[in-house]
């Protein structure tokens, strides 16, 4: 392997996802695809290559320079910019065609102005504030203010949409109650003649507990990376498209008594072996993690010892003796038939599994499979074709030394 730590995506567990989804779905639902923050840390442009491959007509991003590094890398799909958008970035929005999230009136006439510089019609979408209490337009007001925006020049409006601030709740009352809200700020631009194009409102969440809000879109982050929200009223087929993974890079043997790293948190109480594993806080494993997580060496759960630290962290692999220098580390994903899930590492880390992903940081190369073959290798120095056979022979060897092991059993 060209690298010490890494994540790897897994391309056709994409695409089963999103399959999955759609059968959930039924006829009449299109996706759009959120790709913010980096698509959770997966990797906007990559994903969305693989998404538009699997039919996936429509992207959500939440800033500026995330639609813009998609049209860079050649995505000419709608790009949706869910967040709002300053003053400053208006002209290089048009610019760049893609669709912004407006709420301003003020902002919606300099959208108006910027697209008559250009001569060429503008996309525009209306978020509802139906209960989110975060952006958008106060559901009391949203027709007349669409009205008004609808009626500026160079203007079109591409759909309107509300978001749920608790569709993975518990008790999903609110939720109900903000799609009867949303429904009437519907009938009342259908008073006014005005008809959106396209109407949405599910997220993951509501996606599987709401089906009263799946209207033409769904827009889907979490599930499409396989991963359940809590409180899932229907159980798809989905599998966790990333794996982190990281190597050990020193394996020391300690007597009783020894203190392992800053703070001197943990002493260790019987002769051990500590593996020195190259992953720390600085790639995105939280520090919350120390003394409490585990890992996989050697298909077997080792726990996290003493505080982790910002380039390394250690875990007790007294129990694998065969764990040497070299050896893969998995903090979530498979190993062995064992596994480490990312919702158990949010547990350890007191957060949420979009946190762990989103926080994995560039420092951490990205190998992208299909068929269980790495096929793009994206990392902080770019990319070397011999970086991508490295990685297929690492593959290789860690497939035989599966088989080997059953064999053994």
């Amino acid at each position: 392997m060209p690298v010490s730590t890494w994540v790897e995506v897994d391309l056709d567990r994409l695409a089963a996802n999103l399959a999955a989804v759609r059968r959930h779905l039924g006829p009449g639902h299109e996706m759009l695809l959120v790709v913010k923050a980096d698509a959770y840390g997966h990797g906007a442009v990559q994903i969305a290559q693989a998404a538009e491959g699997e039919g996936v007509a429509h992207f959500g991003v939440a800033t500026l320079h995330e639609g813009i590094q998609l049209r860079q890398a050649g995505c000419r799909r709608p790009v949706i910019v869910l967040s709002p958008l300053l003053p400053s970035e208006i002209d290089e929005a048009v610019a760049h065609e893609l669709d912004p999230t407006v709420s301003d009136l003020d902002i919606g006439r300099a959208y108006s102005a910027a697209a008559a510089r250009v001569g060429r019609p503008l996309r525009f979408h209306v978020e509802i504030d139906t209960g989110m209490g975060r952006t958008g337009v106060r559901e009391a007001e949203a027709d007349g203010f669409i009205g008004q925006l609808a009626a500026l020049p160079g203007l079109r409006l591409a759909s309107v949409y509300t978001h749920f601030p608790d569709a993975d709740a518990e008790d999903l009352e609110f939720s109900r109650h903000q799609v009867v809200q949303f429904r009437a700020a519907l009938e009342r631009l259908a008073a006014r003649g005005i008809h959106p194009p396209r109407v949405h409102a599910a997220n993951s969440a509501a996606t599987l507990n709401l089906p009263e809000a799946r209207f033409d879109w769904v827009r889907v982050g979490l599930i499409a990376y396989g991963h359940q929200p809590p409180h899932a009223r229907a159980e798809l087929p989905l599998q966790s498209v990333m794996a982190f993974k990281s190597r050990l890079v020193q394996v020391r043997e300690f007597p009783p008594g020894a203190s392992i790293s800053y703070g001197r948190t943990f002493v260790t109480e019987r002769p051990s072996r500590i593996g020195v594993i190259a992953v720390g806080y600085g790639h995105g494993l939280s520090w919350l993690l120390s003394n409490r997580g585990h890992m996989l060496a050697g298909g077997v759960r080792v726990p996290i010892v003493g505080r982790v630290t910002m380039d390394l962290t250690m875990v007790d692999v007294t129990d694998v003796p065969a764990a040497r220098v070299g050896d893969e580390v998995v903090l979530f994903g498979e190993q062995g038939g064992a596994s480490i899930s990312l919702e158990e590492v949010a547990r350890w880390s007191e957060t949420l599994p979009y946190e762990i992903m989103c926080t994995i940081g560039k420092r951490v190369t990205r190998i992208y499979v299909r068929g269980g073959r790495p096929v793009k290798l994206t990392s902080l120095v770019g990319e070397r074709e011999e970086w991508i056979q490295q990685a297929a022979d690492h593959f290789r060897l860690r497939e035989l030394a599966v088989a080997a092991a059953k064999r053994g059993h």
